[in-house]
This record gives structure tokens, sequence and C-alpha cells, in this order.
């Protein structure tokens, strides 16, 4: 039944699957998304996204539509984003961001919200946070180092996480170094 391989994908990705998830991985047609949306078994949170309504939702689903709406399973939650997910900064982004391997345009009303950065991650760059993958505390220092992150907010990053063993002592010191030569 559609409903329950829709289930199933849903409950992997925080209650969320896209539409192009649903055409494309799950064989079903746009006629089938659309009617399961008119009858409430789906609901539409952004532009081609729906939530299946019957599980649990999540906090964090901004996130989760962030990932989403790049159309890119292997997009990761980076950045400052990441910074503030690990909780080893202050920092308040004002936007989502999303690293993705290849560029790609994304035509959405909504996306002063969003900013997706082209990187390649490797896979020792990239964790797990409530089901969605996210770069490591390490990672979205140096990303942040590259980007202008304020440096009040790197040494916390660096000081929090080295204290906290998010980040590698060997790391810490790279990157405080790192953070001295760019100021």
């Amino acid at each position: 039944m559609a409903r329950d391989v829709l289930r199933d994908l849903a409950e992997t990705q925080n209650g969320l699957l896209t539409r192009q998830q649903a055409l494309d991985d799950l064989g079903l047609s746009a006629g089938a998304i659309d009617n399961l949306v008119a009858r409430g078994r789906l609901e539409r949170v952004a532009h081609g996204i729906y939530r299946y309504p019957h599980l649990p939702g999540v906090a964090d689903e901004p996130y989760q539509v962030a990932l989403l709406r790049t159309g890119d399973p292997e997009a990761a939650l980076s950045h400052e984003s990441a910074l503030e997910l690990h909780e080893i900064s202050d920092v308040n982004p004002s936007r989502y961001h999303v690293t993705v391997a290849q560029r790609h345009r994304i035509r959405r009303s909504d996306n002063d919200r969003y900013v997706v950065h082209v990187e390649q991650l490797t896979a020792r760059q990239v964790t797990w946070w409530h089901q969605m993958r996210i770069v490591t505390p390490t990672t979205a220092i140096e990303q942040c180092l590259r980007d202008g992150t304020p440096t009040y907010l790197l040494r916390q990053a660096i000081e929090r996480g080295s204290r906290t063993g998010a980040v590698r002592s060997a790391d810490a010191e790279r990157l405080r170094t790192a953070l001295e030569v760019r100021s």
C-alpha cells in the first residue's frame, strides 16, 4: 500500500519526504500524491516537501527541510548551522546552511532562508544528528573560518569543542593557529 511505503521513507527522514522521492523512488504518480494531500494523508510543509502526519513531529523540522530541498541525499548541515547544532558555540545563524557536492540551481521562493555551499565532503567529515547528515564540529569550524564567522564565536567553538571532546586536541591546536593567522 502506498501509505505504508510513504511512512517507511518518512520515518527515516524525521517524518518528511519529497515529491521527487515519492515519484522516483516509490513509483507513485503525481495524481496519487495529490490525492494523498487532498485527503490529509500527507501535509505540505514546503514546495515539494510533505509531512507524513501520523508520525511524531520533529522539533528541528526546518533543518530536515533544508536538507530535502536540495534534492541531494548526500547533503549535510554545515557551517554555522552545524556549530549551533553541535552546541559548541553561541552562534545564532539567520539562515540554514547546507553543503552539497555539486552545484545545481534550486528554484524556490524562500531561497533567502537557505545557503547552499558546494564542497566535496569525505566520510570522515560527516556524522549524524537526529537522523540527518551533518558535518563534524571540526569541519564546521574550518568552514566558518573560511567564510568569515566572527573570531570570538570560533574561539568559543574551538574551546568548547576541545573541552567536551567534540574536537580532538590536535585539531583544536591546528584550528587555533588558523584562527590567529586569519585574525
